[in-house]
């Protein structure tokens, strides 16, 4: 279950910030690749770097379709979830907030 964190007030725009609960991101993956997912807090996503796809966040809830999730650019792929470039393209961090 994700739970609602903070209201933050951005160029004056109200954003939630959504914060995904540990023992979930631990249970999903995604739907194409069966592989672990990360949590992307700044894009508000789920992650997953073995199919190139984001999977967003909508109002504290996964939206875990193929068909909603956003491609990742080349870029995206290579790096881990704390921004830096990853040596194993393989390892996954679902402990990440």
């Amino acid at each position: 279950m994700a739970v609602l964190g903070d209201f933050a007030y951005t160029n004056a725009v109200l954003k939630r910030t959504v914060i995904v609960d540990k023992n979930l991101l631990s249970i999903l993956v995604c739907p194409v690749s069966k592989a672990p997912l990360e949590y992307n807090k700044d894009k508000q996503e789920l992650v997953c770097r073995a199919s190139g796809l984001a999977y967003p966040i909508r109002d504290g809830i996964p939206v875990m379709l193929e068909t909603e999730a956003r491609p990742l650019e080349a870029d995206e792929k290579l790096r881990d979830s704390s921004g830096a470039a990853s040596s194993d393209s393989g390892s996954f961090d679902s402990s990440a907030e």
